[in-house]
């Protein structure tokens, strides 16, 4: 029987309540399938640039299975920790494959000049943003499971997820201004390629507000402590992470941006740069 232990030796209890063990199980298998369904069809159409989103929701599977463990093991620390860390961590990576979109988009239709940070910094400049987003939450995470070191835990998750907040709404500033100057002066690029990079640009939007949704809520379940009513209820979580998160998954594999894919005419080269960007752009 599942019940509510403090970690051996202390009196610090880490749950404010027993997790549900089906709830962990379905958002795990489901993040599974989002990312066995997105991985796929990225290597099918070999665009490279989506391995952050693949990575994020691959942390995500070990997050809700990490969760489920938690629910018979309520007083090990490990266990609670690689749920915190690997539920809180994959918006950031998602958000990265969301700036290579963007910044390949403005390319695409020459479309520099309406740019408000141009497409050739437009990756490293969010993705920097992102980075040093996830450092900093990183370095939070595992100690909350030392009771003398939760609010230097809460104040350094909470500077993260500021940290992620303000890059991603830059971000989706500079997206719409992009996207109202290119409706008044649209390129003559933008005629010649596939139109569906306009749905792309809705499609960011739409995970742009469900990751900006997921922050807010994270930065207000931190600033509410851990005797905040968010921490201590579970359907919190569920509603306004979980939920945004998979639905984020499902937005992006529907509406993929193949249409970014390598051409068959490419040359090696070529086909190898999506792969290389992720990689330069981020280290």
């Amino acid at each position: 029987m599942a019940v509510i232990l403090p970690v051996a030796g202390t009196t610090v209890y880490l749950w404010k309540y027993i997790p549900s063990l089906a709830a962990s199980a379905v958002f795990a298998i489901l993040f599974f399938v989002a990312t066995c369904l997105i991985g796929f069809r990225m290597y099918k159409t070999k665009t490279w640039f989506c391995t952050a989103f693949v990575i994020g929701c691959f942390m995500e599977i070990i997050g809700y299975c990490g969760r489920a463990f938690c629910v018979y093991m309520t007083d090990q620390v490990a266990p609670y920790i690689i749920q915190a860390t690997f539920i809180l961590l994959p918006p950031a990576f998602f958000a990265a494959t969301i700036y290579m979109i963007l910044a390949r988009i403005i390319r695409l239709v020459d479309g520099d000049h309406l740019s408000v940070v141009k497409p050739q910094i437009v990756t490293a400049l969010f993705v920097t943003g992102d980075i040093l987003s996830l450092v900093v939450q990183s370095l939070g995470s595992p100690f909350f499971a030392h009771d003398n070191l939760r609010t230097v835990a809460t104040t350094l998750v909470i500077v993260g997820l500021a940290i992620q907040l303000i890059s991603f709404t830059f971000f989706a500033v500079c997206a719409i201004i992009f996207h109202m100057r290119f409706r008044r002066n649209p390129t003559a690029r933008s005629y010649q390629v596939d139109p569906k990079w306009v749905q792309t640009l809705y499609m960011l939007y739409a995970i742009s507000v469900l990751i900006v949704i997921r922050s807010v809520f994270r930065i207000v379940e931190y600033v509410f402590g851990q005797d905040g009513y968010p921490i201590s209820h579970e359907w919190t979580l569920y509603s306004f992470d979980s939920v945004p998160m998979i639905s984020v998954t499902i937005i992006f594999f529907v509406h993929y941006p193949t249409n970014f894919a390598p051409k068959p005419g490419d040359d090696a080269a070529c086909q190898l740069e999506s792969q290389a960007t992720w990689l330069s752009e981020t280290i």
